[in-house]
């Protein structure tokens, strides 16, 4: 459920229209709540599991990079199918 919301507020944030699906985007807001988590565990702010203040942060900052780099990937693709 986290994943949902932190990848939802990452596409609230980007600018743009990103065209990626619903899968897509908990997905990618799984990898950067994971990702947040991890800098928290790494910080001593809390553990991997425990979604903080500060992981919150870093697990959106996350999402919105990884929403980018998936943007970029697939519109690559789209372009030498053409």
């Amino acid at each position: 459920m986290a994943g949902l919301v932190i990848g939802a507020l990452a596409r609230l944030i980007k600018p743009g229209k990103q065209n990626l699906g619903l899968v897509a985007t908990l997905l990618l807001g799984l990898a950067g709540s994971v990702i947040g988590g991890v800098v928290a565990n790494l910080l001593g702010t809390g553990d991997i599991f425990e979604l903080n203040v500060l992981g919150f942060v870093v697990a959106v900052i996350a999402a919105v990079l990884l929403i980018g780099v998936a943007e970029t990937l697939v519109g690559r693709n789209r372009t030498r199918t053409r």
